[in-house]
This record gives structure tokens, C-alpha cells and sequence, in this order.
């Protein structure tokens, strides 16, 4: 089994903390690929629009997202997590999503990405916890992704470990701890369902690559579709 995992940020705090107690249950098991943020994607995306338009291999950070990208392909599940910064996922996370959006369903989504299974670990002092899952999960969505599995952590006590209350410190562990086992029960050599929000996200990418073919053939996104078959009869989530 292969995991790669996202860290939001390079800090050893109460995410790091939950995200080794998830793992936990997979470590010398699994092969563990982790990847720490903003060390291991450094740069924000500035827009220039050269993945969409030319190819991602143009994008001027592309030594580091291809890099991830290879290890997202390559995985069996994906573990995706990050403290709330200002009601949301952390900056160095958005800035890595952000040079993902060519693989979003309305360009060009990797077949690789279509019945993976993924988890999401956030946690807040106060609140916002839901909301950075969210942020995270709307790419994992629009990649493809359908089985996504968020554990988020309201504190409400210390960002400091060792000072969270001990029965608070025992339900985190207890939840991550399940959701891992319930993982592990799970035949990875069958690909997750694909849903029928994922289906109708296909579907209407698909409808609206077959209007911009018809205006410009030569268009990398519509070329993108037509090479794998799927403005004909193939599917991604059909392997």
C-alpha cells in the first residue's frame, strides 16, 4: 500500500501530532511518501495561465508540482492536512492547490485521481476547521476524487499538545485511530466508487469540451479529452 501525504506546513504541532497518530496504524506496513508545505511547493501561482493554455510541464514551478503529482498518481490513499489559518486551510496549502487547477474536471483531470480514497485532518483553536476541510476537498472533488474522508478537531482548550485536556486528547486519538482501521479493512486492489456528483461533474466537462472543439480543435484541453477517449465512449473511473 502507498500513502502520500500533504502537510500545510512544515510546523510539529497539533496537526503533525494527529497526523502521526493516523498513521500510526500504517507505518511499516505502508510506503510513506510526506511532502511539507511551503518547503516542498514554495511559490504561489502567479496566473499566467501556461498549464491550461501550452501544458503544465510550462509552469514555472513545475519541477516541484510534477514531483507531487507523480506521488499523488502513485498512491493508494491520500492524506491531505492542515491547521486553520483564518477560517481556512493554510496559505502554502491553497498556493500548492492553486497550480492544480489544470487537473480540475473542467480541463484537464487525471484518470489516475478517478476511485482514489482520501483523508483530510484539520483542527482549530476556536473555529473553521469544516471550513479548511472544505478547502481541500473542493479540489479533491473536482480531480476526480469521490471517497473523501475528513476528521477535523475543534480545541477550544491549547495549540500546545501536551496542555490539551487528556479526555479531549482521547476522543482526537480515538476518531483518527478508527478512521485508520476502517481504512485498513478496506481491498485497495478495487478502486473507490465513483459518485454521481463526480459522474455529473464529468458529464458536464464533457458536454462543454465538445462545444469548445467544435469552435477550436486545436484548443490543449479539448485535444487533452479527445486523446483519452472520452468524448467518445471511455470513462475515466472504467479502468
Amino acid at each position: 500500500m502507498k500513502i502520500t501525504v500533504i502537510n500545510g506546513t512544515e510546523k510539529h504541532g497539533v496537526t503533525y501530532k494527529l497526523k502521526e497518530i493516523f498513521l500510526e496504524k500504517f507505518r511499516g506496513e505502508a510506503e510513506i511518501t510526506e511532502f511539507y508545505l511551503p518547503k516542498d511547493c514554495p511559490n504561489f501561482c502567479l496566473g499566467c495561465t501556461s498549464c491550461f493554455l501550452k501544458g503544465e510541464h510550462l509552469c514555472k514551478d513545475a519541477v516541484y508540482i510534477q514531483k507531487i503529482e507523480k506521488a499523488l498518481f502513485a498512491a493508494d490513499l491520500l492524506v491531505f492536512t492542515s491547521p486553520v489559518y483564518v477560517y481556512h486551510a493554510t496559505g502554502a496549502m491553497k498556493a500548492m492547490l492553486d497550480h492544480f487547477g489544470y487537473r480540475w474536471m473542467p480541463h484537464r483531470p487525471a484518470k489516475e485521481m478517478f476511485g482514489k480514497r482520501a483523508v483530510i485532518i484539520t483542527q482549530s483553536l476556536g473555529s473553521g476547521e469544516k471550513s479548511a476541510a472544505k478547502d481541500i476537498k473542493d479540489s479533491l472533488s473536482w480531480w476526480g476524487v469521490s471517497d473523501i474522508r475528513v476528521c477535523s478537531f475543534k480545541l477550544m482548550s491549547d495549540i500546545n499538545w501536551e496542555k490539551i485536556p487528556e479526555n479531549k486528547r482521547h476522543k482526537m486519538r480515538s476518531k483518527l485511530i478508527s478512521t485508520a482501521e476502517r481504512i485498513k479493512s478496506i481491498d485497495f486492489s478495487r478502486p473507490a466508487r465513483t459518485s454521481f456528483i463526480t459522474k455529473a461533474k464529468f458529464y458536464a466537462a464533457r458536454m462543454m469540451q465538445t462545444g469548445i472543439g467544435k469552435q477550436n480543435p486545436d484548443y490543449t484541453d479539448y485535444k487533452y479529452w479527445k486523446s483519452n477517449g472520452w468524448l467518445d465512449k471511455k470513462r475515466p473511473w472504467i479502468k
